[in-house]
């Protein structure tokens, strides 16, 4: 964190995102890119919502399209949001990791600083798997002309949500097995669930504009 100092990560611009990124700094790391990769995903849906809406063509589509459009800004600016609360969980598990293995509240420690550290990754899932569900509801009722987008977004958003799993499976590997299990079995449900569906999308999307089957 001491590169980026008070500044919220998301506050820079991608440029300084990216280099930070690939610097020595602890942060942002891999759950902040899937994060960030998540809300892009979710932000091409609102575009293609955004340049649907008016649409005589689709007009019969018109208070469907304005609440993906709200729910997907809505998962965007949470994603965002969860760029920072991963990076802020960071410094207490390096903390933890950096104690002494014979100091006797290291595993204690640890163990607080590893379940800290799963909850945004997990928190990520969730609103990833919900921009998945607008988008492959966006495939049938956008504009035909943003197919590619909503394809886009699909593959973005199961990029991220399989990146923000192993930022929960790399936490839980220092709980306790019982701790673990609860939330493996979250993520886990997660990504049976909603991997699926967005690459159905992004399949979908590509035999159209191949103009396959």
């Amino acid at each position: 964190m001491e590169k980026s100092g008070k500044k919220k990560l998301v506050e820079y611009s991608c440029a300084d995102f990216a280099a930070l990124l690939s610097s020595k700094a602890p942060v942002p790391g891999g759950g902040g890119a899937a994060a960030l990769t998540g809300a892009l995903g979710a932000a091409l849906c609102a575009m293609a919502g955004s340049l649907t809406l008016g649409k005589p063509k689709y007009a019969a589509f018109e208070g469907d399209l304005r609440r993906m459009l709200e729910d997907a800004e809505g998962i965007r600016r949470r994603l965002l949001e969860l760029v920072d609360e991963d990076a802020a969980a960071f410094a207490p598990l390096a903390e933890a990791y950096s104690l002494p293995k014979d100091d006797p509240e290291r595993a204690k420690v640890l163990e607080r600083a590893s379940l800290c550290a799963c909850e945004a990754p997990l928190a990520m899932m969730r609103q990833i798997g919900r921009a998945i569900e607008l988008l492959s509801e966006m495939l049938e009722k956008g504009s035909a002309l943003l197919l590619s987008d909503v394809g886009c977004g699909a593959l973005l958003c199961k990029a991220a949500l399989e990146s923000a799993s192993l930022n929960v499976f790399v936490n839980t590997a220092s709980l306790p097995k019982e701790m673990a299990r609860p939330l493996e079995e979250e993520a886990e449900g997660l990504l049976e669930t909603y991997a699926p569906i967005a690459r159905r999308v992004a399949e979908e999307v590509f035999r159209r504009v191949r103009k396959e089957g």
